[in-house]
């Protein structure tokens, strides 16, 4: 049985918050100082989370790697791994033959696991979920309600209808705050499944119950509830697979790769995004374009230089050729402030690497575009915009970005975009003794804090 690492969270725990006065330190705190410490140290950026801190108090991680052991020790003031219950599982072994789920990856076992992933994949993800009460399932069991026993078009519209509801308000307000309304909508909706239909709506429901279980698993990923999100992901494209929908299948890969991408998972990120390009003549010019941003944005992460400003290039192709009036109804968003916003932080991360792209114009082409609606995805672009400047370029006109970024961003319900202005503080951190960047970083502090 896996024992939680006490040692850790008491150290933690002991440490006083920096944020909150005669509050202890949290977990997103601690991985925020970490990767400060990391940043000042190394020159690169490191994205740990709150999600990855709890894996080691958990015990799920015993051995993290030994930048990351060494960081910890300098903020929570410990002398040894010992003292932080860091245990190097792989000595203890005389003759391991399988790596243990409390060891991080050696080098080259991700891509091990994302060709095996893929060849399995071939045989069809949802393949074994063959009945609409099987996909239920996934979800958390269902009380009793008074949903009808046989479904038309009437009732796919209310489907659809509250799908647009909830992407419509992550995009303008962000998800962290009615995930339990949406995950209400899609228990009492998912039962449509099991209703009678003809052949013709029983395809059309499956794709809107996906539909709706995408936006409620991308309300999850928004607030940062990967296990949850991740759930009910496969949910929608069990969905998809059972009626054949490779529209719907190609957009929640997409999502699939950019929550693992996000969370420091881009191996396998890769996998979702190459495995939804598998019949890339299927799906329409747009949707190439968001699967081969998703690409780029992977492999800018496991830093590959040329491969990833060959899918920048990829996708740029493919959204040249974009026809609106062809793409599935759910495919609106992705327009040209949309694709200059995700082929930007693709090359942001190549940028603060040291090389030379077209990232600011890219990310600044986004902050333009987006329109009233989409509050979310402008203030995440321009708190990269501004982390890009601070790394990179004047660290006043970097202050000036993110001083707009924080009055977008503090007014949203999304753990993302808070994650992303405390990006923005460590890449502050630097030019602390600029009045106005000494100015953002209080404003950051605050809007994180409330």
């Amino acid at each position: 049985m896996r024992e939680p690492n006490e040692h850790l969270r008491l150290a933690r725990e002991s440490t006083p918050s920096a944020d909150v006065a005669g509050a202890a330190m949290s977990r997103q705190e601690l991985a925020d100082r970490v990767n400060a410490h990391l940043f000042e140290h190394t020159g690169r950026l490191y994205e740990l989370d709150d999600n990855y801190v709890g894996k080691l108090e958990r015990g799920i991680i015993r051995w993290p790697q030994a930048a990351y052991r060494d960081a910890l020790r300098a903020v929570l003031g410990a002398a040894t791994d010992a003292d932080l219950g860091f245990v190097n599982t792989r000595r203890l072994q005389a003759a391991p033959v399988l790596q243990r789920q409390d060891e991080e990856p050696l080098g080259g076992e991700p891509d091990v696991k994302r060709q095996e992933f893929l060849r399995a994949a071939f045989v069809g993800v949802g393949g074994l979920l063959t009945s609409p009460s099987t996909l239920l399932d996934l979800l958390a069991p269902l009380r009793p309600s008074d949903a009808p026993k046989r479904v038309g078009r009437g009732e796919i519209e209310q489907v659809r209808g509250a799908a647009d509801l909830l992407v419509s308000w992550g995009h303008s307000h962000g998800g962290a705050g009615v995930r339990e309304a949406a995950n209400a909508q899609l228990r009492w909706f998912g039962q449509l499944l099991n209703a009678q239909a003809t052949p013709e709506v029983r395809v059309e429901l499956h794709e809107a119950v996906g539909l709706l279980g995408h936006a409620t698993a991308h309300m999850a990923f928004d607030a940062c509830a990967y296990d949850d999100a991740r759930q009910i992901f496969k949910f929608a494209l069990a969905c998809s697979e059972e009626v054949g929908s490779w529209h719907l299948r190609a957009k929640v890969l997409s999502s699939l790769a950019r929550q693992e991408i996000w969370r420091g998972e881009p191996d396998l990120g890769l996998t979702y995004a190459e495995l939804a390009l598998v019949r890339a003549d299927r799906l329409t010019a747009t949707e190439q374009a968001m699967l081969h941003t998703a690409r780029a944005r992977a492999l800018a992460k496991l830093g590959r230089y040329q491969d990833t400003l060959r899918a920048v290039g990829q996708a740029d192709d493919a959204f040249a050729g974009t026809a609106p009036d062809g793409d599935p109804p759910w495919m609106g968003y992705y327009d040209a402030a949309q694709h200059a916003g995700d082929t930007g932080h693709a090359l942001f991360d190549l940028t603060v690497q040291g090389h030379d792209t077209e990232a600011a114009p890219r990310l600044l082409a986004a902050v333009d575009g987006h329109t009233a609606g989409y509050v979310r995805s402008r203030a995440m672009s321009q708190t990269k915009l501004a982390s890009l400047t601070m790394a990179v370029g004047d660290p006043g006109e970097a202050a000036r970005i993110g001083l707009a970024a924080v009055d977008d961003a503090g007014r949203l319900h999304s753990r993302r975009a808070a994650m992303d202005l405390a990006e923005l503080r460590t890449y502050a951190a630097r030019h602390a003794g600029v009045p106005e960047v000494a100015e953002l970083r209080h404003r950051v502090t605050t809007a994180l804090a409330s």
